[in-house]
C-alpha cells in the first residue's frame, strides 16, 4: 500500500502531466488559428496606370490663358491652353500639354515673304512617312504623317500677315493626332483671335 506521502507524490505527477497536455493543446490550437509569431503580409494589387489622352482633344474641355513671348522690343502675346508649358521663351516658344501629346508653337521672327509663299514652301519641304496634305485654305496648311515613335500625327500651320504690308508676322503651328483635329483647330483659332502684335516696323528678319 502507498503511504500518504507516496499518494501525494503520485497526485502531483498526475497534475503536472495533465498541465503539460493542456498546454500542448493550447499551442496546437493557437498555431492552427494563426496566432504564432509569424505574421502574414497581405499585399494589395497595384492599380494599373491611368491611360491619358486616349480620346481626341475636346474643344469644350479646353481653358485658355494668355502668354507673352517675342522680345522686349517686340513683345507678342496669345492665348494657349491652360497647363501647357514652354521650356523656352523668345521668338519661338513651344507650349506642350503635360502628356506630351499636343502642342502649339509660335514663330514670331516674321518674314518678308507672304503667308501664301511660306505655306507653299512648307508644303513642299515636309519629308515624313505617309505625308498627306488635307487642305491649304485660309493660309493654313493641314496635313498628316506618321511618326516612327508616336504613330499617326496631324499638324496645322498658319501664317499671319503683318497688316497690309504683304509680309508674314507670325507662324502658329499646332500638333497632335488625327483624332484631335477638332481640339487642334480650337487651339489654333483661339491663338489667332487673341494674337497681339507689336507696332509694325520693317525691322523683322527675312
Amino acid at each position: 500500500m502507498l503511504t500518504p506521502r507516496h499518494q501525494a507524490l503520485v497526485a502531483t505527477l498526475a497534475g503536472m502531466t495533465v498541465g503539460v497536455a493542456v498546454f500542448g493543446t493550447v499551442l496546437a490550437i493557437n498555431s492552427a488559428n494563426g496566432d504564432g509569431s509569424a505574421q502574414t503580409v497581405v499585399t494589395s494589387p497595384t492599380p494599373s496606370p491611368t491611360t491619358t489622352a486616349t480620346d481626341g482633344l475636346q474643344p469644350g474641355a479646353l481653358q485658355f490663358v494668355a502668354q507673352t513671348f517675342g522680345t522686349d522690343r517686340s513683345p507678342v502675346s496669345a492665348e494657349v491652353p491652360t497647363g501647357w508649358k514652354s521650356s523656352q521663351t523668345g521668338t519661338r516658344p513651344r507650349y506642350v500639354d503635360p502628356t506630351g501629346v499636343w502642342q502649339v508653337r509660335f514663330d514670331a521672327r516674321g518674314s518678308k515673304q507672304t503667308p501664301d509663299a511660306l505655306l507653299e514652301a512648307r508644303q513642299g519641304s515636309i519629308d515624313e512617312p505617309d505625308y498627306k496634305v488635307l487642305s491649304t485654305e485660309n493660309t493654313t496648311l493641314v496635313y498628316t504623317y506618321t511618326d516612327d515613335a508616336r504613330g499617326p500625327r496631324m499638324g496645322l500651320s498658319r501664317w499671319i500677315p503683318a497688316g497690309d504690308s504683304g509680309r508674314s508676322a507670325v507662324e502658329i503651328t499646332v500638333g497632335g493626332r488625327p483624332q484631335d483635329e477638332a481640339g487642334l483647330r480650337a487651339v489654333l483659332e483661339r491663338a489667332t483671335e487673341t494674337l497681339q502684335l507689336p507696332g509694325s516696323g520693317d525691322d523683322r528678319p527675312s
